[in-house]
Order: C-alpha cells, then structure tokens, then sequence
C-alpha cells in the first residue's frame, strides 16, 4: 500500500513500552567483580514500540499505540509520559510493566537487563488489539509474545494492513525472527550481527517483504528491493547526545514518508533526519523532556 499525500494512514503500532534506568558508563563492564562510576544515569520511557509511536505522533502521524502495562507505579508513569506527549496508547492488562537496566556507552554498545517483564496478552486484549488491526493501513508489529500470537491467528482473524516490521539484530537465521519476516511488507533491522548488511538484504526480500532496510549506525543505511535495487543514505548530521531510541525513529520517519507517497530514496533522507531526533537528547525524543518534568 502506498498513500497519497491527501490520506492519512492510519497506523497501529503493537509492542514493547517499559521503564528503563539508563546507566552510561565509558566501557561495557568486564565479567569480574570490581567497581565502575557512571557518566549519567536516567530515568525514563523506553520501549521500541513506544519510541516508534513518539516519533510517528510528532511527524503527524495517525498512530495508536498497543502495549502491556501494568497497574503499578512504573506503569502510571508510562501512561502520563505518553498522555503527556500527545501519544493515543491503549494499554492492556498485564501483572507487570516491563522495566530493564540498560547499560550504555558513548558509542551505542548496550547491555540491556531485564527487572520485569508484562504477562501474556488476555485474550480480551488480543481482540482489542485485532479489531484495532481490522481498521488499520498500517500494522507496526514489534518483536513480542503479542506479535507471535497475532501473526498465528492472523489468517483466521484476516485483518489485511500492511505489516511493518523491526527485526532488530537479526543475523539471518534466527528462528524467533522467522515468523515476523515471513508476515511482513516491508522490514527494518541493524547490522549489529552481519558481516555482509547486502546479503541479509538480500535474504529478507526472498522470504517475503518487498523492501528490506538495514541502518549502519554511524555509516548510515542502506535498503534493498524486491527486484534486487540498492538504495544507500549516510547518516544526518547531528549533535549525538546518546543513540538511545534512534533506530525507532529512523523507522518511523521512513514510514511517515511512505505514507506520503515518497520513493525509497526520499523516504531514507526522511528517516536520517528523523534519527537525529532521538540522537539529540538522552530520551528516546525530545518531548519527553517536558514530558517527565510534568511527572
């Protein structure tokens, strides 16, 4: 699906939103017992699904946002980030809101511990979640126990929005990936794990998507075709404060961009760009900035 620059797509977006304690440090730690002094510590939203949403909403998107929360402190803070920076979430019944320690370097290098994790989707919240699907243009399905189940029952329930997917650091062969990359129109990942971005192009057009995108940090990005095109963008020019949530934002102004009715290689322009917002501040967007500061 293409949408012309008169529409709005309407786009939902299922996924990850959690609390996150972001620690700097100059190196990833070593595995033995000593002690290390953090440059910054933060608290704030993260969650790849929400650092999309943020992103969409502030390009102007008609975006939802679906996540596993919890009603607990953790979760209410999410909740009044979120409402606060104009996002529309419908947050689902879980036991816990996700929360992680993300240790983090001055280059991107990141270790990410999990404190909690969200309870499986309810079915009543499965079914929210699919008829939200059903009015959809756009589905944003990112990796999750959700996305396995929506994509298992998809050819029953047949809602038919195209489906966007962030395969994150997929290295070709993951099975998890598998199911993701089979469903989807059109997926984004990192080189985080190829030594050849090209050739796991490559390999994700041939499984099904009609457009694959692999972002190269520092070097750019880089997108491949059905019919076999190479596309390349170097990176946007920016004052990079942490690397926090920039993949998501480079997936969204691609998408955005998309929606208009931009070519591939208008839509990569769009998306550096969109990524030295994210590059700009420690939060994954710079709204949260006043966002946290009203909560």
């Amino acid at each position: 699906m293409t949408t012309s620059a008169s529409d709005t797509a309407r786009i939902v977006v299922v996924g990850p939103a959690s609390w996150n304690h972001l620690i700097e440090l100059e190196h990833l730690p070593a595995p033995t017992p000593h002690m290390e002094f953090a440059r910054r510590s933060v608290h704030t939203l993260g969650g790849t699904s929400a650092g999309k949403a943020l992103h969409l909403n502030d390009l102007g998107a008609a975006v939802e946002l679906h996540s596993l929360i919890g009603d607990d402190a953790d979760g209410r803070r999410i909740r009044d980030v979120l409402r606060e920076a104009g996002v529309t979430l419908r947050s689902h019944a879980s036991s816990a809101t996700e929360r992680h320690v993300n240790l983090m370097t001055p280059t991107g290098e990141r270790i990410s511990i999990y404190i909690s994790t969200p309870s499986p989707i309810t079915p009543g919240g499965l079914a929210t979640i699919e008829q939200a699907l059903t009015d959809a243009d756009i589905a944003v399905l990112d990796l999750s126990d959700t996305g396995v189940r929506l994509l298992e029952r998809h050819s029953r329930i047949g809602w038919d929005a195209e489906v966007w997917v962030d395969l994150h650091d997929y290295d070709g062969i993951s099975a998890y990936h598998q199911p993701f990359l089979s469903a989807a129109d059109v997926v984004f990942m990192n080189a985080d794990r190829t030594r050849d971005p090209w050739a796991l192009l490559s390999t994700c057009v041939t499984a099904g998507p009609h457009l694959a995108v692999c972002t190269l940090g520092a070097d750019g990005a880089i997108a491949m075709d059905l019919s076999g095109t190479r596309y390349t963008i170097p990176a946007a020019a920016a004052a990079v404060v942490d690397t926090n949530g920039a993949g998501d934002a480079f997936m969204a102004g691609f998408l955005h961009a998309t929606t208009l009715g931009r070519d591939v290689s208008t839509s990569l322009a769009a998306a550096a760009q969109q990524a030295t917002a994210a590059l700009s501040t420690v939060h994954m967007h710079p709204v949260l900035t006043d966002a946290l500061v009203s909560n």
